[in-house]
C-alpha cells in the first residue's frame, strides 16, 4: 500500500520529538506539485505543531510520490534528495542521458515536454502574478520545439584530473584523466561524459575522440588544485545552417610540439571539424578563453545566418546557443514590432544587431546602442552586408551614451530592449521612458528582473499588452520572454529625454 502524500516518517535511527521543525536526516514522504525556478520539483508536508512545510527535490517531476531525506533548511523552505520512487506519476519520462541527475546540464529531462512547456509558462505566469504587472494580459503558451534534443550549437568541456566516479564503480579509480563537464556543487571532479543528447550531434564524437586522443599521447589534464597541466578546455560549436564546426582548444601554453600532433589527429579523426583554434590561457582562473590565440586549422571562423543576416563567428564571438529557436525569437519580435508604418527603430543593448536589423525597414532608420566594442563592429558590418545605410550603431554604455546617441535623431516609432540578464540599470528606464516611443518590446532571459523594470514602465506610462515565452534550454528552466508594451496616450507628457538620461 502506497504511503499517503502527507505522511512522515521520521529520522531512521533516532525518533526525534515532533515538536520542532525538520532537520537534515529526518525522513518524509511527498507528492510534487509543481517545479520552482531551479527546475526542482516542490511539494508540501505536513508537520505537527508547525503547519506545511515546502520541500524541494532535484529531478522529481510534477505528479510523482517520493521517499525523500532532508538536506537542509532555510527558514520554512527545506531541500532533500530523493532516497526512493513511490509512483513515478503519469507525467514521468524515462530521461534519454546515462549522465542525467549527475551532470547538472539537464533540470527535468525525466519529464514528458508538452508538460516542461507547461510548467514554464505557470514559472512565467507565477513570477508576472507576484510583481502584480500582468492586470488582465494572458501569459501565452510557451513556444517550444518539434524536435528538443541536439539544439546546443555550442558546448564547452572541461579536461581534468580528478574524475568524478558514480556509483557502482571502484572507487579508486577517481584519479585520472576526465573530459566532460563539473558535476554541481563539485568543482574539483569532472564528470566523463560520454554522450550528451542536447549538444549538436557530432559534439560528442569529438568529445570521445579528444579523450583518447589526449590519454594516447600521454598530455596532462588540468590540475584544478596545483594549477598544473596542459589542457583545460575543448569548446565546440557548429553553423547550423552552414554545416561547420569548430573545435577550440585552451592549453596553459603553446607546447606546439605535443598540440600540433594532438590537432592533426583529432581533425583526421573528424574531418567534420572545419577550423581548430588553440587558445592560450596559463592563469589560475577557470575560463574558457584564451589569452593568445593560435589557428592550427582551417580560417579560424564559421559562418551562421539568422534573421536574413550572416554572422561569421570566431571563437569568442558571442551567438544565440539555440540557432532554431533564436530564429523563432527574431520572428515574435517581427511580429510584435509590427509592419503599420514604424519608421525609426531604437535598438538598446543590441549586440550584433540582429533584431534591429531584422525589423527595421530598408526605408528606415535603425539606432543601436552597444558596450561590447567587438559586438559594434559586427553590428557595423552586419548593416553593411544588408545594404542598412542608415543604421548607426553606438558603442559605450547605454546609460552613459543614451542622451548623446539620440541628440538631433529623429524620435523612435519602436523601441527594443534586450539587456543582460540583470535587467535594466535604475537610471536608464526614465531615459528609456522619456523616449516616448509608441511601442517597446522587452526581449529577457530573467522574468524576474523584467517584471521589476515593467512595473516602473508602467509607472511611467506604459501598458503591457503581451507576454510570449519562449524555450530556448529544453530540459532546463531557463526561459525567453517577449514582453510588449505600448504607451497610454492619457498619461502626462513625457520629460525630455536628454534630461531624463542625464539625472
Amino acid at each position: 500500500m502506497q504511503p499517503s502524500p502527507q505522511s512522515f516518517v521520521l529520522g531512521p535511527v533516532e525518533q526525534p520529538s515532533v515538536e520542532r521543525k525538520p532537520r537534515k536526516g529526518d525522513r518524509i514522504v511527498i507528492t510534487i506539485d509543481r517545479l520552482d525556478a531551479k527546475g526542482q520539483g516542490v511539494g508540501s508536508v505536513d508537520w505537527p505543531v508547525f503547519g506545511k512545510f515546502p520541500v524541494a527535490v532535484r529531478h522529481a517531476p510534477p505528479g510523482s510520490t517520493l521517499l525523500v531525506e532532508v538536506v537542509r533548511r532555510r527558514s520554512n523552505n527545506v531541500e532533500a534528495r530523493r532516497v526512493e520512487w513511490l509512483d513515478k506519476g503519469p507525467k514521468f519520462k524515462e530521461p534519454m542521458c546515462q549522465h542525467y541527475g549527475t551532470c547538472g546540464g539537464c533540470a527535468f529531462q525525466n519529464l514528458q515536454y508538452e508538460h516542461q512547456l507547461v510548467e514554464l509558462r505557470r514559472l512565467v505566469t507565477d513570477i508576472l502574478n507576484n510583481t502584480q504587472v500582468l492586470g488582465d494580459v494572458e501569459v501565452e503558451p510557451v513556444i517550444g520545439m518539434a524536435n528538443p534534443i541536439g539544439y546546443r550549437n555550442k558546448m564547452d568541456f572541461t579536461f581534468g584530473n580528478r574524475r568524478w566516479v558514480n556509483d557502482g564503480e571502484d572507487q579508486s579509480e577517481g584519479q585520472g584523466f576526465a573530459l566532460g563537464m563539473h558535476v554541481p556543487f563539485r568543482h574539483d571532479k569532472v564528470l566523463d561524459v560520454k554522450e550528451c543528447f542536447i549538444a549538436f550531434p557530432e559534439a560528442q564524437n569529438v568529445v570521445n575522440s579528444a579523450r583518447e586522443i589526449a590519454v594516447e599521447m600521454g598530455l596532462e589534464p588540468w590540475n584544478l588544485r596545483e594549477h598544473a597541466g596542459l589542457l583545460r578546455y575543448l569548446v565546440l560549436r557548429k553553423g547550423y545552417h552552414s554545416g561547420e564546426v569548430l573545435a577550440y582548444l585552451i592549453t596553459s601554453e603553446e607546447a606546439a610540439d605535443r598540440i600540433g600532433p594532438f590537432a592533426a589527429a583529432l581533425v583526421e579523426a573528424h574531418p567534420e571539424i572545419t577550423t581548430l583554434v588553440q587558445g592560450i590561457n596559463p592563469l589560475p582562473a577557470g575560463v574558457a578563453i584564451g589569452h593568445e590565440e593560435r589557428i592550427l586549422h582551417g580560417p579560424g571562423t564559421i559562418h551562421e545566418s539568422m534573421g536574413g543576416v550572416k554572422f561569421e563567428l570566431s571563437p569568442r564571438s558571442f551567438f544565440q546557443t539555440n540557432t532554431q529557436q533564436a530564429e523563432r525569437l527574431v520572428e515574435v519580435v517581427r511580429e510584435e514590432v509590427g509592419s503599420d508604418g514604424h519608421k525609426v527603430v531604437y535598438d538598446l543593448y543590441c549586440g550584433t544587431g540582429l533584431l534591429g536589423l531584422a525589423v527595421t525597414p530598408e526605408d528606415g532608420e535603425l539606432i543601436g546602442f552597444e558596450r561590447e566594442a567587438s559586438s559594434v563592429v559586427d553590428a557595423r558590418a552586419n548593416a553593411a552586408r544588408l545594404g542598412m545605410d542608415h543604421a548607426t550603431f553606438v558603442e559605450g554604455d547605454v546609460l552613459e551614451r543614451l542622451a548623446a546617441g539620440i541628440e538631433g535623431r529623429a524620435k523612435p516609432d519602436v523601441v527594443i530592449v534586450d539587456p543582460p540578464r540583470v535587467g535594466l540599470h535604475p537610471k536608464v528606464l526614465p531615459g528609456i521612458a522619456a523616449l516616448a516611443a509608441p511601442k517597446l518590446v522587452y526581449v529577457s532571459c530573467s522574468v524576474k528582473n523584467a517584471a521589476r523594470d515593467i512595473v516602473e514602465l508602467k509607472a511611467r506610462g506604459y501598458r503591457l499588452e503581451r507576454v510570449r515565452p519562449l524555450d530556448l534550454f529544453p530540459h532546463t528552466p531557463h526561459v525567453e520572454v517577449v514582453l510588449t508594451l505600448s504607451l497610454d496616450p492619457s498619461h502626462g507628457a513625457p520629460a525630455d529625454p536628454e534630461s531624463a538620461v542625464s539625472q
